[in-house]
């Protein structure tokens, strides 16, 4: 009889992230794939959980996916989890979601917190459209072409950056896609010193280079173009509620337009027009 493939996510910074349904899982399968034991080891520990740890990362993908199949199929359990988050997204485990696919055994997912979506929630950046993209491409050339391919693009872009390189990605975003893009990075999501950076290309850029130092992997998020979006449309946005989300966020009113503004490529006469017409 055949086993089973449960993909768990974890928190993403404060332990109190995850499900109920996520906590009986792990304590119940046979083994637990993770990328770092000693990392998934202090969320075990939290909740006194005790199930062996197999250790599943870049580096030994190939060897650990046919071991872990063998085991399934002979009917164990397991889970794959990665350091933090959804697995798969970024981080090692679609070979081995594949192979049991192939191998016509039950992959089950556990659904819970992952970066790309808790940063969408909180931008105050359009939702209605996005794309996610991972890291950016470490040869200059691709990273030129990926993020040119953005100059028109009528969603939201969300793309991972660690802290040494994000000051220059935001360079070659403010470069390629113009200063005036609006843009917001998000850093030490759900933990104690979460920040959101919002506001243009070079006005996210400009705060966070003269920061004395950056620590936490960001999550850099690219609103859409306003040719692109046609989003001067009232039709295409809803601005009243745009700016309900940035006055909850504790902005004040017109510096909530103005960002409204600079994002749709509008005066702040008209961002006002169509709030009044939207009311």
């Amino acid at each position: 009889m055949s086993g089973q493939l449960y993909v768990v996510a974890t928190p993403i910074g404060n332990l109190e992230d995850i499900t109920f349904r996520a906590v009986r899982v792990l304590k119940e399968v046979s083994a637990i794939a993770c990328e770092d034991t000693r990392q998934t080891r202090k969320l075990l520990e939290h909740y006194s959980i005790s199930t062996p740890l197999v250790s599943y990362h870049e580096h030994n993908e190939k060897e650990r996916t046919a071991e872990l199949l063998e085991r399934m199929k002979s009917g164990a359990t397991v889970a794959l989890v990665t350091d933090a988050g959804t697995p798969l997204v970024s981080d090692p485990g679609y070979r081995l979601v594949a192979a049991a696919i192939e191998a016509n055994i039950l992959v089950t997912p556990v659904p819970g917190p992952a970066a790309p979506l808790a940063a969408l929630a909180a931008a105050g950046l359009p939702t209605h459209r996005f794309r996610f993209l991972g890291f950016l491409p470490p040869k200059p050339g691709r990273r030129q072409a990926v993020l040119a391919a953005l100059g028109t693009s009528e969603e939201t872009t969300i793309l991972f950056e660690a802290p040494h390189r994000v000051v220059t990605t935001l360079r070659e975003i403010e470069n390629t896609l113009g200063p005036n893009r609006p843009v917001v990075a998000a850093r030490e999501i759900t933990k104690l010193h979460e920040e959101f950076v919002r506001g243009t290309a070079a006005e996210v850029r400009q705060d966070l280079a003269g920061r004395p130092s950056l620590r936490g992997e960001f999550t850099i998020l690219i609103g859409p173009s306003a040719e692109g979006s046609g989003s001067t449309s009232a039709e295409a946005v809803d601005y009243r509620r745009e700016l309900e989300i940035l006055l909850r966020q504790g902005v004040a009113r017109m510096d909530a337009v103005k960002q409204l503004a600079r994002r749709y490529g509008l005066g702040k006469r008209d961002v006002y027009r169509l709030i009044e017409e939207q009311s």
